[in-house]
Order: structure tokens, then C-alpha cells, then sequence
């Protein structure tokens, strides 16, 4: 139905409260902006890569002397594979590749089933209504480092990873947070209800891959169970108050002092079951607030690999 898309909802609302639709994007920072570039590598060489974007247009990035790639682990930008998917952090209008991430997905959800092939082990998720099942393998080499931030490795516990595509299959290599001690749907209670006095909101900000290629905006966990056709949204162990599909909101990344304004295009609602804490500059409030698409995190100047950052909340 036309009314349940993010972009008319966001337009309507402009239009009731007589002001213009302010477009999604970061706001201007002192200093470089950071700009998102995805694609595929078409070429690539120690100075120079060449992708095809989604839309299909050729884009041919400098790459700095400075600049670092990551595929599973760090390599150098050069060392690439043609065909990989990136994401690119870039400075100058977005001309200079500043940052690589390669391949990279991250891979949320709550253990269903583990199997063991050989030292590698094969595992179920449940990543939400919206989301569905996936299947990931931990390979051996990355186990240990898992394991020590996931005690409880069993069906009924959260899972979050940092990890790679490779021939279709997501292989999980690095822990994106400590493991919640509870099973998923023992969420701790949330303070008292937000009281609409307070201007912003601190906790955890995330991303996630599930977003379209290129796409500005966050998936919300509190938002009503008709308005986003999920039965399970509406649970936060932090204080967050009900917004609607298409609701604007200020994102500030605490640690790197950048804002961007975004729309809420999608349910959180696993993120909502992590009462977890983000320690990338300090230690965040308990509790995730949103999901960021890839795009809007770089651009935030969040570090993928991390997994996290510092975030305050406000209405747009």
C-alpha cells in the first residue's frame, strides 16, 4: 500500500507540519566529509580502483597512500579480487578511497542449530520475521576468538559476528559484541518509559546488510506491530518511545562527532534484544537504539569492522 513506503510517509508528514521534506544525509562537519561509495571491483591496482556501481556507472576512485582494505582480515587495497562487493569510505567529493571493506557482512540472529563439519561448524540463525533464516559457517580458525565473546553457544542465545562472503556462503571471523547472558526472549525490562522531556537519547548504534545497496536509513526497534507488520518489535531493554515508519531522526556518532539526519526505514526488532554496550570511545548506555545501513554508518565515520559506535538520538 502507498502509504506504508517510508519516502511517502516522510513527505506527508512535511506537508501536515508545513515544512520542507528535508532530505536524508549527513550534516555538514568541520573538516573532510566522508562519503560512501559501493560496487563491484571491475579494476584494481596500488593507486587506482575502477567499480561498477549499483545504478550502473563506471567510478574511478585514487586510492590514498594511507588507505587500508579489509576481506576476512586486513590486505592490502591492491590485493583485492575483481569481483568483490565494497563498500568505500572516501574523502575529496568522494574521489579518494580513505577505507575498504570487501565482501563484508555481518550476520545477527539467534541460534537455532549447530553442526559440526570437520573443525568448521555450521549454524541456523533466526534473524527475525522480516529477515528469516540464515545459515552461516564459523570456520575453525576464527572459533576461538568467537567462542571467548559467545559462552553459550546453544539454540535460544543471541549471535552477532563480523564476517565475509565467499562463493555465496557467510563465514563469520570476527565477534561484533559480547554475547547477551540471557536467551533472546528474556529481554531485561526497560527503565521507565520515555517521557517525551528528554531531547536525546544515548545507546548503541549498529548496521546491518540487509539495507539496499547505497541506502540512508535505520531500522527502529519500537515501532508499532501493525505499522511495520512484525510481531516481534516493541522490545528494548532501553527507553525509547514509538515512531512510525518514515519518521526522521538525528543520528550523532558520539565518538567521531558527525550527525546525520535519517529516516526510519525498516523494524530493529532483534536489535532491540541485544542490552548490550558499545566501548568504542568510552562505554555506551546499555541497549542498541537502531541499525544503520552500511552506507549511512561509514558516512557516520563508523568503522564497519567495529561493529558499533556511540550514538545520541533526536527527532529530525
Amino acid at each position: 500500500m502507498p502509504y506504508l513506503s517510508a519516502d511517502r510517509r516522510r513527505a506527508l508528514a512535511a506537508a501536515a507540519l508545513g515544512r520542507a521534506a528535508q532530505e536524508p544525509g549527513p550534516l555538514p562537519v568541520e573538516g573532510e566529509s566522508f562519503h560512501s561509495v559501493s560496487g563491484a571491483i571491475l579494476d584494481v591496482s596500488p593507486h587506482l580502483i575502477v567499480i561498477d556501481t549499483p545504478d550502473g556507472h563506471e567510478e574511478r576512485l585514487v586510492i590514498a597512500p594511507w588507505a587500508t582494505a579489509w576481506r576476512g582480515e586486513a590486505v592490502p587495497p591492491a590485493d583485492l579480487p575483481v569481483g568483490s562487493n565494497v563498500i568505500i569510505r572516501a574523502l575529496r567529493a568522494g574521489r579518494v578511497v580513505d577505507r575498504i571493506w570487501a565482501d563484508i557482512t555481518r550476520i545477527t540472529g539467534v541460534i537455532q542449530s549447530i553442526d559440526a563439519k570437520g573443525k568448521d561448524h555450521s549454524v541456523e540463525l533466526y534473524c527475525g520475521p522480516h529477515r528469516g533464516r540464515r545459515t552461516i559457517v564459523i570456520p575453525y580458525r576464527a572459533s576461538g576468538r568467537l567462542r571467548v565473546r559467545h559462552p553459550q553457544f546453544e539454540p535460544g542465545y543471541l549471535f552477532d559476528a563480523i564476517g565475509v562472503r565467499e562463493d555465496g556462503v557467510a563465514q563469520a571471523r570476527l565477534p561484533a559484541t559480547s554475547q547477551p547472558p540471557y536467551r533472546w526472549k528474556a529481554v531485561p525490562t526497560p527503565p521507565p518509559g520515555y517521557s517525551g522531556t528528554q531531547s536525546r537519547i544515548s545507546g548503541t548504534a549498529t548496521w546491518s546488510d540487509t539495507f539496499d545497496c547505497g541506502e540512508q536509513g535505520v531500522a527502529y526497534p519500537m515501532l508499532e506491530r501493525s505499522d511495520a507488520a512484525c510481531d516481534d518489535t516493541g522490545v528494548s531493554c532501553t527507553g525509547l518511545p514509538y515512531l512510525s515508519l518514515g519518521s526522521m531522526l538525528n543520528v550523532r556518532n558520539v565518538c567521531a562527532g558527525r550527525t546525520s539526519v535519517l529516516p526510519i526505514v525498516a523494524c530493529g526488532c532483534l536489535a532491540g534484544r541485544f542490552c548490550d554496550r558499545c566501548l568504542e570511545c568510552g562505554t555506551s548506555p546499555r541497549g542498541r537504539i537502531l541499525e544503520l545501513s552500511p552506507s549511512s554508518f561509514v558516512e557516520l565515520g563508523g568503522d564497519l569492522t567495529a561493529g558499533c559506535f556511540n550514538a545520541r538520538l533526536g527527532m529530525g
